[in-house]
């Protein structure tokens, strides 16, 4: 073999260059690309459009129907078909608004749903920090009994209440009497309304808190204990700690948790209604319970809705804040 062989660098082979038209393919490809992105997207709407369309006719037709209902005179002739529905435009929404007992029970359920909210997320808290101190088999028995409690159905929880709080045989007033000074044998709880609304936010408050508690006992898994310890360090004692790491950590669970319970408790109806044995007092009317008693007791089916409708304004003003806070929350993370 001679030198030149040896030093002659064999060069590669050069790639063909592409013919005229030979790119017209990439349209075809990108095409299907965006085809099967366009067929993605529409998946889970696809997946999605029956209960969609199950909430559309289970949640959908009585909310229109409410709606019609609040700008008609409907009562019972027309409910029997004697007359037609007649439309009044905002009649019954001025009827209401301008009746002072609306607005007493308006004030009554926002003070109830407020003790309700408050005492439950407090009560919550306090629970799912007690829950991160004790050994592994008293937070099993814990959780077992918050969700037993939370499984109970409202009405046998209500009944018990009703038996705990009886003025003849109720086991509270047995006990509270055993203290010394002290005589409750034979008293009413339900003699006044501020006394009876009391009883019924601790039956709200007692089927309320598993859940909440069993929401921030998760949610504490999540805070970072590094942060916590190094807190300590720099001298922040329990409620530094608690108020500078974990309530940060919590907010956002916290917002949604506040926001579901004051749902929950200005919808309250079926422990008020089964507690006064289906015919609740003036002083133990909610919302819910004067909407009722409007439209089933009263006869005016109109009027009723009105009720119930500015009862959904008002909570969707509830939503809204509850929006509000979660995208200042997104905002800042």
């Amino acid at each position: 073999m001679s030198a030149a062989e040896t030093t002659t660098a064999k060069v590669p082979p050069t790639r063909p260059s592409k013919a005229p038209g030979a790119g017209a393919g990439t349209g075809g490809a990108g095409n299907r690309v965006k085809q099967r992105r366009t067929g993605g997207a529409a998946l889970p709407w696809g997946l999605l459009a029956p209960c969609l369309l199950i909430l559309l006719l289970v949640l959908g037709y009585p909310l229109v129907r409410l709606v019609t209902l609040s700008f008609q005179k409907f009562g019972q002739p027309q409910l029997w078909g004697f007359q037609e529905a007649e439309s009044v435009g905002f009649a019954n929404f001025t009827k209401i608004l301008g009746d002072g007992e609306f607005w007493a029970v308006v004030v009554r359920t926002v003070i109830f749903a407020v003790g309700s909210v408050v005492l439950t997320m407090v009560l919550g808290m306090l629970i799912a920090l007690l829950l991160q101190r004790v050994s592994g088999w008293v937070k099993t028995l814990i959780n077992i009994a918050l969700v037993a409690s939370w499984g109970m159905p409202i009405i046998v929880a209500t009944a018990i209440f009703k038996w705990l709080f009886d003025t003849d045989y109720g086991v509270l007033n047995w006990l509270l009497s055993r203290l010394p000074g002290v005589d409750m044998i034979g008293h009413n709880w339900f003699a006044s309304g501020p006394q009876g609304l009391a009883v019924i936010m601790l039956l709200v408050v007692w089927g309320a808190v598993p859940f909440v508690v069993i929401s921030l006992s998760a949610g504490l898994t999540q805070v970072p204990k590094e942060l916590e310890e190094a807190a300590r360090l720099d001298g922040a004692g329990s409620w530094g700690v608690f108020r500078y790491v974990t309530l940060p950590v919590l907010k956002p669970l916290l917002v949604m948790l506040t926001t579901l319970s004051v749902i929950w408790d200005m919808g309250v109806f079926p422990q008020v209604f089964v507690m006064r044995n289906g015919h609740p007092e003036a002083e133990f009317q909610l919302l819910t319970t004067y909407s009722y008693d409007k439209a089933f007791v009263v006869n005016d089916y109109g009027g009723g809705s009105a009720i119930a409708l500015v009862t959904v304004v008002l909570l969707l003003g509830v939503v809204a804040v509850y929006m509000r806070q979660m995208l200042k929350i997104g905002e800042v993370e």
